[in-house]
């Protein structure tokens, strides 16, 4: 078959364990503010079915397509970010979401799926110059500290420093030369090191991340119940709705910290089934990329392999801040938490990664049958 079934199963999976898990967490939750224990569950059953519809559309619209228009869906993007800022939707200080009628639309997660097709589409005609020119390089940096700009307005690091650190590598998979790579890694890292010092709350997080327990009732409270959850979970887990946590003890257990929950009610052989599952989820994605990049199909080999590397470091991060390896960052967890724009940008990805192998494999089979 002309399609990769292991991919389809594995993110099938993911999204069924993801609305089960978003089912039971946030049953106290929206019992208690909206007085309908399946409000969140109703909403994830929308974005899944329309994540389904939008699905079947993006399978048929050739890879060609993406590149063609790659360029006026990036500028898209950058009037969404712009409009968010004036007319989005506010929560918890944040004006990252454009709502229209039931539907609310996060530009954010947009800017990812539209940046990497920007950047594997400017690679085509330009990874020779990428390889052997460092103003070459930097072009598809500036375009996405533009985007960097936008996002910190809102604000909203975390998607930044995934972006960054995306461009970053598959930039370095195209050729880029060793010290142009280091050079803007430590450029990056400087810039970050700024705004955390600029912005108290982002420094009362790491402050926090480092030792939650000094004030596990102000700065660490999120990151301390997190960790008790986990603790709760042992090997087995304490059975699927018995988490004591997500009963309003732990702030955002459907979106944010779900993987605590998860590691409550399904223990540490839950939690080791989706983190493989995520795992060859962004395998699956590397290795068409790598299939595509071998036959000279670059951008969709390039978008393929910066849809894995997206995936896997965001799922790092989610995770990392939930197990109090990272600072918190107010990312999701791709498929299982909450979240209706994440939910249909990351389905799409993963239909373009079921579009992109298609493509190869039909090459394959057409070259295959020239030689006969």
């Amino acid at each position: 078959m002309l399609y990769d079934r292991y991919l389809l199963w594995l993110t099938l999976g993911l999204a069924g364990i993801g609305f089960v898990m978003v089912t039971s967490a946030s049953i106290p939750i929206s019992a208690h503010l909206l007085n309908d224990p399946f409000y969140f569950s109703k909403r994830d059953a929308f974005y899944l079915g329309l994540a389904f519809l939008l699905s079947l559309t993006t399978l048929h619209i050739p890879m060609v397509i993406w590149q063609r228009y790659s360029s006026i869906m990036l500028f898209i993007t950058l009037l969404m970010l712009l409009v968010v800022l004036v007319l989005g939707s506010s929560v918890n200080g944040a004006s990252r979401w454009i709502t229209f009628g039931p539907l609310s639309i996060q530009p954010a997660e947009l800017s990812k799926l539209t940046l990497f097709c920007y950047i594997a589409s400017y690679l085509v005609n330009k990874v020779e110059e990428v390889r052997t020119n460092f103003w070459s390089l930097c072009k598809p940096m500036v375009v996405m500290m533009l985007l960097a700009v936008l996002l910190l307005a809102q604000p909203d690091l975390g998607t930044v420093v995934v972006l960054f650190i995306t461009t970053l590598a598959i930039l370095f998979l195209a050729g880029a030369k060793l010290w142009q790579f280091l050079s803007i890694i430590c450029l990056g890292i400087f810039a970050v090191v700024l705004l955390i010092i600029a912005a108290p709350y982002r420094m009362r997080r790491l402050i926090s991340f480092w030792n939650p327990w000094d004030a596990p009732f102000d700065s660490g409270y999120q990151l301390t119940h997190s960790l008790m959850a986990f603790g709760r979970g042992k090997l087995w887990g304490q059975g699927l709705g018995n988490s004591v946590q997500k009963l309003e003890y732990l702030p955002e257990p459907h979106t944010d910290f779900i993987f605590a929950i998860l590691g409550e009610e399904l223990g540490y052989l839950g939690v080791v089934l989706v983190l493989l599952i995520l795992f060859l989820v962004a395998f699956r994605a590397m290795f068409i990329g790598r299939k595509a990049l071998k036959i000279n199909q670059l951008f969709s080999g390039f978008l393929a392999c910066s849809i894995g590397i997206w995936f896997s470091f965001q799922a790092l991060i989610n995770v990392g801040a939930a197990a109090g390896i990272l600072p918190t960052k107010g990312l999701t967890l791709p498929f299982i938490s909450y979240g209706g724009s994440s939910l249909l940008i990351m389905s799409t990805a993963i239909v373009l990664l079921l579009r992109i192998d298609f493509e190869t494999r039909l090459a394959k089979v057409q070259a295959f049958g020239r030689k006969l």
